[in-house]
This record gives C-alpha cells, sequence and structure tokens, in this order.
C-alpha cells in the first residue's frame, strides 16, 4: 500500500508531476494576461484620445494622414520618388560624396 501511494505522490494522476506542469500553465497565462492588459489599456488609451474633442480632433487628423493618406482642402502633395538605382545619399547634392569600395 506504501508504495502505491509513493507511485500516486511522484508519478500518478495529482501527482507532483501534474502539479509542476500545472503550474507552469498558470505561470504562462499570467504572463499572456499581462501583455494583452497591456494591449488593451494602450487600445483604450488610443480610444479616449480619439474620442476627445478638447484637442481639436489632433490624433484623429494624425491618424487621417498617416495611414489614409488624407490631406486637407487647399494643400498640395508631393511625392519625392528617387531615380532607380541611385541611392539617397547621391540624390542630394549637399550631401558630402565619399569614394567607398565596392563589394
Amino acid at each position: 500500500m506504501m508504495i502505491y501511494l509513493q507511485f500516486r505522490l511522484w508519478i500518478g494522476e495529482g501527482g507532483r508531476h501534474a502539479v509542476a506542469e500545472l503550474e507552469a500553465q498558470v505561470e504562462q497565462q499570467v504572463q499572456d494576461n499581462a501583455s494583452r492588459q497591456q494591449r488593451n489599456d494602450a487600445l483604450v488609451a488610443e480610444v479616449a484620445d480619439l474620442k476627445n474633442l478638447s484637442s481639436g480632433g489632433a490624433a484623429v487628423e494624425e491618424r487621417a494622414r498617416s495611414e489614409l493618406g488624407m490631406i486637407k482642402p487647399g494643400e498640395v502633395f508631393y511625392r519625392v520618388v528617387e531615380p532607380d538605382g541611385v541611392p539617397a545619399r547621391m540624390a542630394d547634392p549637399a550631401t558630402p560624396q565619399r569614394d567607398e569600395p565596392v563589394q
């Protein structure tokens, strides 16, 4: 009988090994919950900022400009496109040029 109880304690269902596995799962879940809570808090703050009309809608305007590419009436949008094969540092004549070895 004593051997059976020892077996159940160390190896069997509900034994130390099973408890250790459950504790590891609980710790992982606590970490997941904490990271998701941080994400939720950030989203709540962003929603509150977007709803806040006292800021003059600056947050809404910023999102419209950056994510949707919108411009105000009367503004002119310019897109600067570098020629193919020309690095950005060569496109600006004010940038000093150095001779670099080609690899």
